[in-house]
């Protein structure tokens, strides 16, 4: 018996990856969150399974599933929305697994970021405009940011910035961006339910930023996008296609 742990990806059911797809088709028990999971993907596991929604149960409760399972005999899809890397509460809950001597895999998923950067049409990483993505997110119902992790600190080296379940704190954190060195002007784009049929973009310069967001009514399950790569014209090609640079084959 094995506990899959899935990135079932941002919500379109064709953007889970294969190998999650033909794990959720034959496990007999599906563990996800209600809230960010669309019936379609719930669709594909197999006809009788036991299929759990997690997002009122606790650790413990879960934990418990997961171990009726183990004792059964059978294999459990795990879903995780986007990718399991990221803000999933994967770790605390293969820490248990660990001590229960339960086998665990994790497939990792299409993260939401990406899935935003898709739908903008931008690369985040752009030759001579940045080349470095900070993921990262606020502190709300949740635990508590680490010293250091601030949004004031983490916006100093203005790199590309991504804000992750943030969208609910949007008038606390324009002014620390501001404060920590982004310009008013600074490119934004924030991506509310990226790949489902609802998602909702808003683009427009930093300073803008809180009253758009609210105008357009999104205050969860959204990404928040910060920085000039979201407006980049003019820059060099990437090297990596360069006729200067120097092509070995494989071997």
């Amino acid at each position: 018996m094995t506990v899959y742990f899935i990135g079932a990806g941002p919500g379109a059911a064709d953007l889970i990856t294969v190998r999650g797809q033909r794990l959720l088709s034959r496990c007999p028990v599906c563990l996800y969150a209600g809230s960010i999971m669309p019936d379609d993907l719930l669709a594909l596991c197999p006809p009788g399974a036991r299929i759990v929604d997690t997002g009122r149960l606790t650790l413990n409760q879960i934990i418990d599933e997961l171990a009726d399972a183990h004792a059964a005999g059978h294999d459990v899809a795990r879903l995780h929305s986007g990718d399991p890397s990221i803000y999933s509460a994967l770790a605390e809950q293969c820490r248990r697994l660990d001590a229960l001597g339960i086998d665990y895999e994790i497939v990792p998923g299409v993260p939401a970021f990406a899935a935003a950067a898709a739908v903008l049409g931008r690369e985040l990483t752009v030759p001579g405009v940045s080349q470095t993505v900070t993921l990262t997110r606020v502190a709300t119902l949740s635990t508590a940011m680490p010293a250091g992790e601030d949004l004031r600190t983490l916006s100093r080296p203005g790199n590309t910035l991504v804000l992750h379940l943030a969208a609910a704190q949007i008038d606390n954190i324009v002014p620390e961006l501001l404060a920590g060195g982004y310009r008013p002007d600074t490119p934004c784009a924030v991506v509310a339910f990226a790949s489902w049929p609802q998602q909702q973009i808003v683009r427009c310069p930093l300073a803008e930023l809180a009253g758009a967001t609210k105008a357009a009514g999104i205050t969860r399950t959204a990404v928040i996008v910060v920085g000039d790569v979201l407006a980049a014209e003019g820059f060099s090609d990437s090297y990596l296609y360069s006729p200067h640079r120097v092509r070995r084959g494989r071997h």
